[in-house]
């Protein structure tokens, strides 16, 4: 009992205070960096509509594997396994929950009317806890980035040193 009860305070503190999850659907090959917030027990999220982060491999009623980030350091600090449920758009733990996310959501493009869209278009799911905390790996798990157009091999142009040096000087 003890043990669960300091596990769900590890978990609690370190969502609350990071602002970046690791997120990996039950059927997902890799983990996704997404935003979210801390409310009543459970992590909430919004995503999956036009200028919203993709929530892949989140079904409702499935289990998801959630890595919280030191908010200082970066490095891992507790993984859980959590069950994943939809919010119903409308309903009382959506409003909530949607209450949280609009504070903490950068960048809107739309504002105000972002929670409009959010029940329109978008998805509103919420990580509640199921179990203990995961052992950490004793390796990194880093992976090799997925192959992209917009990263580059080439060297630097010869020209950018001095283009560089000259705004410094100024």
């Amino acid at each position: 009992m003890r043990s669960e009860l300091l596990d769900q305070a590890l978990i609690e503190e370190a969502a609350k205070k990071s602002g970046l999850i690791w997120v990996r659907g039950a059927d997902a090959p890799a983990a996704h960096a997404l935003w979210h917030v801390w409310h009543e027990g459970a992590v909430c999220l919004v995503g999956d509509g036009p200028g919203e982060q993709p929530l892949p491999a989140l079904v409702d009623g499935g289990l998801a594997e959630v890595t919280v980030r030191s908010k200082d350091k970066g490095g891992r600090l507790v993984t859980f396994q959590a069950t994943v449920t939809e919010l119903a758009s409308g309903s009382e733990q959506w409003e909530a929950a949607v209450a949280e996310l609009k504070g903490k959501r950068l960048n809107a493009p739309d504002g105000e009317e972002m929670p409009g869209r959010w029940a329109r278009e978008c998805r509103v799911l919420r990580l509640a806890p199921a179990g203990t905390v995961v052992p950490l790996p004793d390796g990194s798990l880093a992976e090799r980035p997925v192959p992209s157009p917009a990263t580059t091999r080439e060297p630097i142009p010869a020209g950018l040193p001095k283009l560089l040096g000259k705004r410094r000087r100024k």
